[in-house]
């Protein structure tokens, strides 16, 4: 089965252009429909100072907020208009994880950004891309927010641990997985071996073989966090698509003592599709 119904996340940060450029690259390569959805979040005031605002500010900001998303839907328009793709636009009022999770579930993949720092301007993007990865259950394209993907899939990394959410990450890969150059399984700090072979990596490396894929397994015994040893390995291998599952751990203890998929989200360096 391939991805044949796409939902992308645009919105007014300058990350939001790569975000759709690669969307619309992945939709023709697919032969996909591509469907642009803008949130209408309410901007972040702290507790104390909402008394303090009048009705007057409120409704500037709504009315404010309503043309940049018309501007969104222009450079939208015009883009997917050029490629000649199948795009569709909605615009909805809500959290933005919250709405990207909800409509997600009647497409194939949601393509959403890393969150970038110097751009929370938003309560709802406290929650992203965490919460919706958690809650959406599809397959999340993460983008980074610096830099440009000028390729994604065509050297994959999986990130194997014999879990239920790395199981299910590989699975909603196959699309992509069947299409690509290459595919490394890379297991970081195994705990067993696999299947009396040796390799930690060797079911899931037979199991791809079975759907036609041939892909290398790899593992790697260290004292660096796994995360880093991740990104490490994917620029030496000239990756650019990292698939692995999404907080095996609680949210909140990798929040407060850490975990992969917290390092990952905070220091991606190429295109993640997350599952949970």
């Amino acid at each position: 089965m391939a991805y044949k119904d796409i939902l992308v996340h645009v919105d007014n940060s300058e990350s939001s252009s790569v975000r759709l450029e690669t969307s619309i690259r992945l939709a023709k390569e697919w032969g996909a429909r591509m469907t642009g959805l803008y949130v209408l979040s309410k901007p972040f005031l702290p507790a104390y100072a909402e008394p303090q605002i009048s009705a007057d500010i409120i409704e500037a900001q709504a009315k404010e907020m309503e043309k940049v998303a018309a501007k969104s839907q222009e450079a939208f328009s015009s883009a997917t208009s050029t490629n000649g793709l199948n795009a569709d636009w909605r615009v909805v009022e809500n959290g933005t994880a919250d709405a990207l999770a909800k409509e997600s579930r009647i497409f194939d993949l949601i393509v959403a950004g890393q969150k970038n720092p110097d751009e929370d301007l938003f309560i709802a993007d406290h929650e992203m891309p965490d919460r919706m990865i958690l809650t959406s259950a599809r397959p999340s394209l993460i983008i980074p927010y610096i830099g440009e993907c000028k390729t994604v899939g065509e050297h994959v990394m999986i990130a194997w641990d014999d879990s239920q959410q790395a199981s299910r990450a590989v699975h909603d890969a196959l699309p992509v997985l069947k299409n690509a150059k290459t595919v490394t399984v890379m297991v970081i700090n195994p705990k067993k071996k696999g299947n009396g072979s040796g390799d930690p990596g060797a079911g899931i490396v037979r199991h791809l073989a079975e759907h036609g894929i041939k892909a290398d397994g790899e593992h790697v015994t260290t004292d660096m966090d796994p995360g880093n040893m991740l990104l490490s390995r994917a620029a030496d291998k000239g990756i650019d698509l990292i698939v692995m599952g999404a907080y095996g751990h609680s949210r909140w203890a990798e929040f407060v003592l850490g975990g992969v998929t917290k390092h990952m989200l905070e220091h991606m360096t190429v295109p993640i599709l997350m599952s949970h």
